[in-house]
């Protein structure tokens, strides 16, 4: 078994449509960490689903639903911190609006 400390999804601005951030591709993968900032002068929120292979982003598979973060607030998701996506697992989000939040996630691969 290999374990490799990885950045699961760079820093990057969340999208305010569904994405695929992150798929655990012949990995299971661990989440350790996952940030959000909101950078705007706005409140903005973000929804986190953690979503099985073979399944698609929904109610049934969301972790964190419009998570409200204030102006220049920071968040670190401590509702994501240790759960296991098996292979084909992936890390989906939407922001409620576009241009406000940085997110960023690390964590850990295993083989």
């Amino acid at each position: 078994m290999a374990v490799n400390v990885k950045v699961l999804i760079p820093a990057k601005i969340a999208e305010n449509t569904q994405v695929t951030q992150y798929i655990a591709q012949n990995v299971s993968a661990i989440i350790d960490k996952f940030t959000a900032t909101n950078y705007s002068a706005a409140a903005a929120t973000l929804s986190v689903n953690l979503v099985t292979q073979f399944d698609s982003s929904g109610n049934q598979n969301l972790i964190i639903k419009n998570k409200t973060l204030l102006p220049s607030e920071t968040y670190t998701f401590p509702e994501l911190v240790g759960h296991v996506l098996q292979p084909g697992g992936f890390i989906s989000t939407i922001a409620g609006t576009a241009s406000a939040i940085n997110i960023r996630s690390s964590g850990r691969e295993v083989s």
